[in-house]
């Protein structure tokens, strides 16, 4: 499959209307064809039954490239999955992605990808803390969307334990950062742990929470 028959096959679901309001929501200058995403969806799951793992990379590399929302979330899509083998050209891709993230919908449709790929190897946290460096404010918040993982373990191992002081450390270095992505990045993690590590998280606010901007406190705060 090209990634021309992929975009025929996307373009056919547009709905009348919808790529103006989604040009309008989403803020930012780039091609909207008007496809729901249950569609997507769809036609992602489809593709990656019938194509291997190397014509999946193939495909979601060319759809990327050519900027329109619905193909970049396709593209994000084809590659989400727990087990992917080999997986290291994927994960590649997907790195490849981030320094173009230029939006938090494709941003996140993006990192979901790369959480699988980093929960199937734990090595490559450590690649991703240079990420926390990066004069791009979407680099520096899909730090934390993509380890997101590691706020939501039930049953973490010591491994895990010391992965998630890691990220909680790259979050302390954003309090500063007044981005509003960045705090509501910070508060989503903190969030999301609060729901399994009480202690970690009440630390993490009593250190850092007056520096927090209000509404990222408060969000960080909810389930507390």
């Amino acid at each position: 499959m090209t990634p021309d028959d992929a975009l025929a096959e996307i373009a056919a679901g547009a709905i009348p209307g919808k790529a103006e309001e989604m040009r309008a929501y989403h803020k930012v200058d780039r091609r909207y064809l008007g496809v729901p995403t249950p569609v997507l969806n769809d036609l992602t799951r489809a593709w990656r039954q019938s194509l291997d793992v190397p014509a999946r990379v193939a495909l979601a590399d060319g759809l990327w490239q050519t900027d329109i929302y619905e193909a970049r979330v396709a593209a994000a899509k084809l590659l989400t999955q727990a087990r992917i083998r080999p997986d290291d050209a994927v994960w590649a891709l997907i790195r490849s992605w981030v320094p173009s993230f230029d939006s938090w919908a494709i941003a996140d449709h993006a990192c979901q990808a790369g959480q699988r790929r980093l929960t199937a190897d734990r090595s490559r946290v450590a690649g991703i803390e240079s990420w926390t460096q990066s004069p791009l404010m979407w680099t520096r918040r899909a730090a934390l969307v993509i380890t997101l993982p590691w706020a939501r373990m039930n049953h973490p191992t010591e491994a895990d334990l010391a992965i998630r002081d890691r990220v909680l450390g790259w979050a302390a270095g954003y309090v500063p950062d007044r981005d509003w992505f960045i705090q509501k990045a910070v508060a989503w993690w903190l969030r999301d742990l609060s729901k399994h590590d009480v202690a970690r998280t009440r630390a993490f606010l009593e250190t850092h929470g007056p520096r927090m901007k209000p509404f990222a406190l408060r969000e960080a705060s909810k389930y507390l």
